[in-house]
């Protein structure tokens, strides 16, 4: 019988198991009885590692704990300095497949090559080169079946396509009137690419810049009610997740639902939003509540390019642009040293920033895009990558105490995380 994708992936953390073990075990042993023993047991401890006849009990989740809780003190000296932010991620990445895993979440063809890939690449790291190619040979045997499927489906697709159509089924062109600009060809494809920046600054068709004409054109999938649904109820101070990730693969709508929210809570009317109506009478609300949005597109940002405002105001990161979205120069003032010497500002003055804001919406696009251009780069405009990621850790703690501020990042498939329950940089989760 054919192994499942789930099952190919818990087939490999049973692999990557003993791999860390070898690797874990004698490093904690090294220092267990030194000044860092309180540390290793509070890790532990933290970590929900059982005990059984005064001994740990292993299981790769707990494995990959304690290389993320102890890796500054104990694991990250133990490679070279510029692979480390590389492997740290790595880590990361392994704990969101387990936890994936562990919780009966899908996997996709390519889902399970990319997580088998990461896996392998874990277990070469640590020196476990036969545990590696094992992983990587399964990384394989699934490029096979999905090709041999894709194969099948193309056989099956061409056979249905040469049959005979039905009398009465009519041409798509009686049937349906495609757009003006459609029907005439003078449309431009670049129209149908979402760019949440260019909607921010003015620069975008109206299709997409235009409140009342985007939603007009956009069909609210279940997904996007639910999505729009949580927001209004976060910004109008009822509750909700203070944090959403927008997690899809590529062409998946997660720029299109950023903009919907852009719009929603924008200066248009709610009530004169098409498809609106509906949502606004079942939560019974009659309009959305005036939002500071804050739009961070990270493909549009350099990590070594500081952006001058119109008051003359020079910004270089990331806490520097959310501070100045949110209360222009005098907010910014606020963090200023953070943002100069590209060090992460700390949960509790951004809680600041967004309490003085009053509601605020900040929506993060494409920031995998930006965090990647700061992995094992020194001396950056836009910080480390080890200051980003502490700032995405703070953003969450800080929206989480603030009723009315919601974060929602759009993210890849795959992430980058060290720390966090979910695939997000520092933890970010719906």
């Amino acid at each position: 019988m054919a192994l499942s994708n789930k099952q190919r992936i818990g087939q490999a953390l049973e692999e990557l198991k003993p791999a860390l073990l070898a690797y874990v075990e004698p490093v904690l042993a090294e220092v267990a009885k030194g000044p860092r023993k309180s540390e290793i047991e509070m890790a532990m401890e933290e970590a929900e590692i059982r005990q059984i006849d005064g001994k740990p009990h292993w299981d790769v989740q707990g494995l990959i704990r304690m290389m993320i809780k102890l890796w500054g003190p104990l694991f990250s000296g133990r490679f070279e300095k510029n692979d480390r932010s590389k492997i740290r991620s790595l880590i990361g990445e392994a704990n969101d497949i387990r936890n994936r895993h562990a919780h009966d979440m899908p996997f996709s063809y390519e889902d399970t090559y990319r997580d088998l890939d990461t896996i392998g690449r874990v277990s070469e790291a640590i020196g476990a080169r036969e545990s590696a190619r094992k992983v990587r040979e399964m990384a394989k045997a699934v490029i096979r079946v999905q090709f041999e499927e894709d194969r099948r489906n193309e056989t099956r697709r061409t056979s249905a396509m040469e049959g005979t159509p039905l009398a009465a089924l009519k041409p798509w062109r009686e049937v349906v009137a495609p757009h003006s600009d459609v029907a005439k060809g003078s449309f431009l494809e670049a129209e149908f690419v979402a760019d949440l920046h260019a909607v921010h600054t003015g620069r975008a068709s109206a299709e997409y810049g235009n409140p009342r004409e985007f939603f007009a054109r956009t069909f609210l999938t279940d997904g996007l009610k639910d999505l729009l649904r949580r927001s209004l109820i976060r910004l109008h101070g009822k509750g909700g997740s203070p944090v959403l990730e927008l997690k899809t693969n590529f062409g998946g709508g997660k720029t299109h639902s950023l903009l919907a929210l852009y719009h929603l809570f924008g200066d248009t009317p709610a009530s004169s939003l098409a498809g609106m109506d509906s949502l606004l009478t079942e939560l019974g609300i009659s309009d959305s509540p005036k939002t500071k949005r804050v739009v961070i597109a990270g493909h549009q940002l350099g990590v070594n390019q500081p952006r001058r405002k119109d008051d003359g105001t020079m910004v270089q990161t990331l806490w520097g642009e959310l501070a100045y979205q949110l209360g222009s120069a005098a907010a910014y003032e606020k963090i200023r040293s953070s943002d100069e010497s590209g060090t992460n500002p700390g949960a509790e003055v951004l809680g600041d920033l967004m309490r003085d804001a009053g509601p605020c919406l900040i929506l993060i696009d494409e920031w995998v895009a930006y965090l990647r251009e700061t992995v094992d780069a020194d001396g950056l405009a836009g910080g480390s990558f080890e200051s980003n990621f502490g700032f995405a850790q703070s953003l969450t703690e800080a929206a989480k105490v603030v009723p009315h501020a919601l974060v929602v990042a759009s993210l890849p498939a795959s992430q980058i995380e060290m720390g966090g329950p979910k695939g997000v940089p520092g933890g970010l989760q719906s």
